[in-house]
């Protein structure tokens, strides 16, 4: 239900139109973190974006999105999740986490915490709730975002036992009571697959300095369309 990975080979060449450096970090003998970094010059970045993406495909799907940040001036850093693109090994809730706070490692080898953003699209604002909630960042960003899986799960079938049913949680609202850094929440009020409903119940479980951004007749994969967007993340990275 949650998921829908599209593997890549291991010698697969990634091709993309701006500058990038890719890395695979083997955290064990199963295990390969694939992990793309789109860059910009020393001599102008401001900080690094830890961009966590949605279910479907790998990296290949949301590396055009890596324009709206470099162009400020900021590296993107995305990694694919367990038996996405090139990343392998188990997939669960847990791991996930793990890898994201591996990422978030490398980040601080170069980038003092109030240089980097952490960005999450769709199911990736779980990941990235979970992260600002233990590691201290300049800003949550959060595109179309659930308030849990089981609130979602609940949300299609209300009469079924979700959370039996499901391996997976994501209680983002529970890591909003640990997040210190400033919240901007993007949603669309005609997103078909996670209901412009989530994130205002969101929104009241924000303990700091938070904002809804409201794109009317915005749907769940084309908020980059709208000059909203674009107008009030500009200004969020200019900050």
């Amino acid at each position: 239900m949650l998921f829908h990975p599209a593997p890549l080979p291991a010698d697969y060449n990634y091709q993309f139109d701006i500058p990038f450096k890719e890395i695979n970090l083997a955290v064990n003998k199963e295990k390969n973190l694939s992990i793309v970094q789109f860059t910009v010059p020393d001599s102008i970045c401001k900080g690094v974006v830890l961009y966590f993406h949605g279910n479907r495909q790998n990296i290949h799907r949301y590396a055009p999105y890596a324009t709206n940040f470099t162009k400020n001036d900021y590296e993107v850093w995305m990694m694919d999740y367990p038996g996405f693109g090139k990343s392998t090994g188990k997939r669960t809730e847990q791991i996930i986490y793990d890898d994201a706070l591996r990422l978030y490692k490398m980040a601080r080898t170069r980038f003092s915490p109030d240089s980097i953003i952490i960005y999450g699209k769709s199911i990736g604002t779980g990941v990235s709730c979970e992260l600002a909630s233990i590691r201290d960042c300049k800003r949550l960003i959060l595109e179309t975002p659930f308030y849990s899986a089981d609130a979602l799960a609940r949300h299609y079938f209300p009469v079924y036992p979700v959370r039996m049913m499901t391996k997976y949680s994501f209680p983002s609202y529970k890591y909003f009571e640990k997040i210190a850094a400033p919240v901007t929440i993007f949603h669309g009020t005609n997103d078909e697959v996670i209901p412009y409903s989530q994130s205002k119940r969101l929104m009241k479980e924000i303990r700091s300095n938070g904002e809804l951004i409201t794109i009317e007749k915005g749907t769940h994969n084309n908020l980059n369309d709208f000059r909203l967007f674009h107008q009030k993340l500009d200004s969020v990275l200019k900050l």
